[in-house]
């Protein structure tokens, strides 16, 4: 037993996708009330038209060239909403703007022959907006877990694990272009004192405090801070000299100071201060150009703390 046609019509109005039914000449056979919807022209209005001249814009070359291809070779057409964003001037007509922008639009284009042997076209177009929001929010999605697994949530700057990954990308590179390549260890003097006659609370917010200063003080892409453990930084600093190397350290070490946090368990200045470990040169594979700036920073602490001492790769 057979659907009448009546339902049919039926059937094809209420699915939620636009239908429209050509022939072989372009004539409009059917036309659906979710393209209606979209630009307020009736069937009736429709049927027995030429396609493009249904539409009071024109209609792209593609879409046309594809409705040719499917009825010349009898093969469906797949218009992406990646490639041809909007083919038809269809627009979400219960929006109240005075300017229009057409929906995006994924549309199919299918053969059609009927027991005679005529050869008709099947139309099919989706909304793409919602695919495309959702694709819009799993990216923004990831983007943000992409950089809260590479951000300290304290501080905000880069943690231990980027700094790892970007440690072996930026070694390698010095090797491959034989450039100079600096690292600053760095460590808050007498931290622990601090934390003890404070509170860890305001311990954070000094920590949150000298990572920015820090940052502040990087002036290129290439430059990386991250915080590489309780109260330790790290600074990658990539095509400097020794010299300029150590000037960029002294800055580092003024930029704390010039915070004038108070610490009065501190037997330097009775503020905050920071000792920095300095290796910088020209990178081998056998060179732990890393390990070389952690011994100076011990050497620095050594020393007195609030300095900064360099070692070379040597």
């Amino acid at each position: 037993m057979s659907l009448p046609n009546y339902v049919l019509e039926d059937v094809f109005n209420a699915i939620n996708l636009g239908l429209i039914i050509v022939d072989a000449e372009y004539n409009v056979l059917f036309w659906n009330d979710w393209i209606f919807k979209r630009t307020h022209i009736k069937q009736a209005e429709a049927v027995s038209h030429k396609l493009d001249s249904v539409f009071s814009e024109p209609l792209s070359v593609t879409f046309l060239n594809a409705i040719k291809n499917t009825l010349e070779y009898g093969l469906p057409t797949v218009l992406s909403n990646a490639l041809h964003r909007s083919p038809l001037p269809l627009y979400d007509l219960s929006l109240q703007t005075d300017e229009k922008t057409r929906i995006p639009q994924a549309i199919t284009i299918s053969p059609l022959q009927s027991q005679q042997g005529e050869l008709y076209c099947v139309i099919q177009v989706t909304d793409s907006s919602t695919s495309i929001k959702r694709e819009k929010m799993l990216r923004s999605h990831s983007e943000i877990f992409k950089r809260e697994a590479n951000t300290d949530s304290l501080t905000g700057i880069y943690n231990r694990r980027f700094f790892d990954e970007h440690y072996k990308i930026a070694f390698h590179s010095a090797i491959r272009q034989q450039q100079y390549l600096s690292i600053f260890m760095i460590d808050i003097d007498f931290f622990k004192d601090y934390n003890d006659y404070y509170g860890h609370l305001k311990g954070d917010e000094t920590l949150r405090a000298v990572a920015q200063a820090l940052k502040s003080q990087l002036f290129r892409a290439s430059d990386l801070i991250a915080r590489y453990g309780g109260e330790e930084f790290v600074l990658i600093l990539p095509d400097l000299s020794e010299e300029q190397a150590e000037k960029f350290a002294e800055k580092l070490k003024n930029s704390i100071f010039n915070l004038a946090i108070p610490h009065v368990n501190s037997s330097l200045f009775n503020q905050v201060t920071i000792s920095i470990g300095l290796c910088a040169g020209i990178p081998q594979e056998e060179y732990d150009i890393l390990g070389r700036a952690d011994a100076a920073l011990y050497l620095a602490k050594q020393q007195g703390r609030n300095r900064c001492v360099m070692l070379s790769l040597l």
